[in-house]
């Protein structure tokens, strides 16, 4: 309870009164004036009830002392059993606090920003936002409950911003152990078929099972290594890239019976591959107006190596040429076509026929040199309809599409076929979309039998114009026209020949970007773009493994034709595995070294300096035997002093809050009247003796 005045009238003038009323006082009591004591008594009187005094009594409400859980929702925290025992901790430990009605617990679930590439537990940054609104000193406490494997602890002389317990309660098992592999050091590009190298690391967090552990190495899709890893040490391993563009490299170590989880026992690195020089042999039959086109396409790029051989004089032409006047340099056959052969990345047949240049069993060492694994580009005219085809070779049995003998005759739009329109080395080519197609005219094609592989374009009549296919490991590409050279000379607007011979020598050289069966995924930022080639149907569906274990479907969205998509934000960081149908891809969305991943086992050793500082507790909720123990709560009044080992100690607050004031005028009503009453009675009676 307080006193306080609230005057009738304002204090300078009820001053002044006070002080005329004290000096009268004073100078008759001095007097000794008859009645001065009385008088004065009566002038006091009615000058507090001219103050008006108060009496006020506050009405307030004892506040609830706060209590953040902070609940740790992160990437470690997903497994199976990790979710179960964390859920059934957190509802013991809601039924504990809700028999103290005046805590009032606040429940956080702490997970990874979205816009993290990096996953990283933050519970600390968590804390500071569910308490951001409350006053230091109604904070009773904090409870975390994780796997302890938390990020931003901040250190032992860093200030909380509150003087309160913090407890830790620990998911997981005393004694957790877990495989885990990475890729320490690794090129980011590579010549192809160059040896390279890179570092890679078993690690064994926890008690170690000891022993080697076996690495499986996969390079886009195929194994082509098992490696035996001592845990702690770097391991070396050495590998050609194969082909150019991107390259996949998957480590995976078998898992352990009892570990953490395998979510993080696979390893990939990307690997651009680059070819250092295209060695190009490109051979010509005889000297057209075509041949020119392809000699300055084949220049003007630097990374090909060109070897050009044009026949200017078969053996059989007898005509008395003096030698000084014939070619500088005799055609090497033998050194090209048979000591060098595998040296070339592509040889090019130009409108070329067998006229005893090359024996016949070159055209075999040819054929052998496809079926291993090389690519052969066939440009073909007249000649390949007539009687010294090179159809009509050993070569043959690589070839795609057999001559019938005929040339078609007839000015014709070069136009892709539905396979064509769908397969990535003729779909979107400049000037297709329009019909005809904004494109010039060819005006003779050579006529086969119905080809093997795909027809990707299509001359007169719907006949075979450029034919794709694959013989063994190697890949043959069929041009049935040598007229190409007018797109190169601009006739009738010229036509896309640079694009569309560039793409079919690098779909020869296996360019992952132009397969036309691929399932491919990359990751920007947190979305995962997955992409499926085909030329066949709609593919359907692709089945994404998360990190986690678990596993979901996204459709796939035709975007054109042959080309499907799909595009999703992903909840989880780590390795990703797509698949449709017989196609598997693996991609890592997020950061490779995100903290997350690095450690899986549970501990208390981080959350311990803190939670001992604050004089609070780190306890496991695993009893060992499957089931869920909660330390007790135990509140407490004023500054907690000393840690507990046992419970959790939560200071109470003294927090409270005014709802109201009651007040009480003491010279208001019957009270008031009846002392002044009194006073000028008792000043009446002294006067009227």
């Amino acid at each position: 309870m307080t006193v306080d005045f609230s005057p009738f009238i304002p204090w300078p003038i009820l001053s002044v009164i006070a002080v005329v009323v004290l000096a009268f006082a004073a100078f008759a009591i001095w007097r000794s004036v008859r009645g001065a004591w009385i008088r004065s008594i009566a002038a006091l009187a009615l000058l507090a009830a001219l103050a008006n005094p108060l009496l006020l009594q506050e009405d307030r409400e004892q506040l609830s002392t706060v209590v953040p859980v902070i609940v740790d929702r992160s990437q470690s925290q997903q497994t199976p059993e990790r979710v179960k025992m964390t859920n059934d901790a957190l509802a013991q430990l809601k039924d504990r606090l809700a028999r103290f009605p005046n805590i009032e617990p606040r429940y956080v679930d702490a997970t990874e920003p979205e816009e993290s590439d990096a996953p990283s537990t933050r519970l600390f940054n968590a804390l500071s936002a569910a308490v951001a609104d409350v006053p230091p000193a109604r904070i009773g406490g904090a409870i975390m409950l994780t796997d302890g494997e938390v990020h931003d602890v901040p250190g032992v002389n860093q200030a909380l911003g509150f003087d309160a317990p913090i407890h830790g309660l620990i998911t997981g098992k005393a004694n957790e152990f877990d495989r885990r592999i990475e890729v320490i050091k690794a090129p980011r590009f590579g010549i192809v078929n160059e040896e390279q190298q890179l570092i890679l690391r078993v690690f064994d967090d926890g008690p170690s099972p000891g022993g080697t552990a076996n690495v499986t190495v996969k390079l886009n899709g195929d194994e082509i290594a098992t490696l035996q890893a001592t845990p702690g040490r770097d391991t070396p391993f050495s590998f050609k890239v194969e082909r150019g563009g991107s390259n996949v490299l998957e480590f995976s170590v078998a898992p352990l019976p009892g570990e953490v989880t395998d979510a993080n026992n696979r390893a990939v690195h990307v690997i651009d591959g680059i070819r250092e020089n295209l060695r190009v042999l490109l051979v010509s039959g005889e000297p057209h107006a075509g041949e020119r086109a392809w000699r300055n396409l084949l220049k003007s790029d630097a990374a090909v190596d060109l070897v050009h051989f044009t026949i200017l004089r078969p053996p059989e032409k007898q005509d008395g040429t003096p030698i000084n006047e014939l070619s500088l340099i005799a055609f090497p056959t033998r050194e090209l076509f048979v000591d060098k052969i595998k040296d070339f990345d592509l040889i090019i047949f130009d409108r070329y026929q067998h006229r005893g240049v090359l024996p016949i069993l070159y055209y075999d060492y040819i054929a052998q040199y496809v079926e291993n694994g090389g690519a052969l580009l066939i440009a073909a005219g007249p000649e390949h309809a007539g009687q010294d085809s090179i159809a009509l070779t050993p070569l043959s049995s690589v070839l795609p599409a057999a001559p019938t003998g005929q040339m078609i005759e007839k000015a014709f739009y070069p136009r892709l076929s539905d396979e064509g329109k769908k397969h990535p080395v003729t779909r979107g080519l400049d000037g297709s979309g329009d019909e005809p197609p904004h494109w010039g005219r060819w005006f003779r094609s050579v006529d086969v039998e119905p080809p093997q592989g795909q027809t990707v374009m299509v001359g007169a009549d719907n006949h075979p114009l450029l034919v794709l296919n694959r013989a063994g490991q190697g890949r043959v590409a069929m041009l049935l026209s040598d007229q190409g050279w007018l797109w190169a000379r601009g006739f009738e607007g010229g036509g896309p020949h640079v694009s569309l011979y560039r793409r079919i020598a690098h779909w020869l050289m296996k360019e992952p970007a132009l397969e036309e069966e691929a399932l491919t995924a990359r990751a920007s930022g947190r979305t995962l773009e997955i992409t499926r080639q085909t030329i066949g149907d709609n593919p359907g569906s692709a089945e994404v493994r998360y990190p986690s274990g678990r596993t979901d479907t996204l459709p796939l969205t035709q975007s054109e034709p042959g080309l499907f998509k799909a595009d999703k934000k992903m909840d989880e960081i780590g390795l990703f595995e797509i698949r449709n149908g017989d196609l598997t891809t693996l991609v890592h969305v997020g950061a490779v070294d995100a903290p997350e991943f690095k450690a899986m086992i549970s501990t208390s050793s981080l959350l311990k300096p803190i939670t001992d500082k604050s004089k609070g507790l780190v306890a496991r909720v695993s009893d060992g035997k499957d089931g869920i123990t909660i330390p007790p709560i135990l509140p407490v009044r004023g500054q907690v002093r000393t840690g507990d080992d046992e419970r959790m100690q939560i200071r109470l607050t003294n927090e409270t809050v005014l709802k109201g004031i009651n007040t009480l005028p003491l010279f208001a009503g019957f009270a008031g009247v009846g002392i002044l009453l009194l006073a000028f009675g008792a000043m009446w009676w002294r006067e009227g003796r």
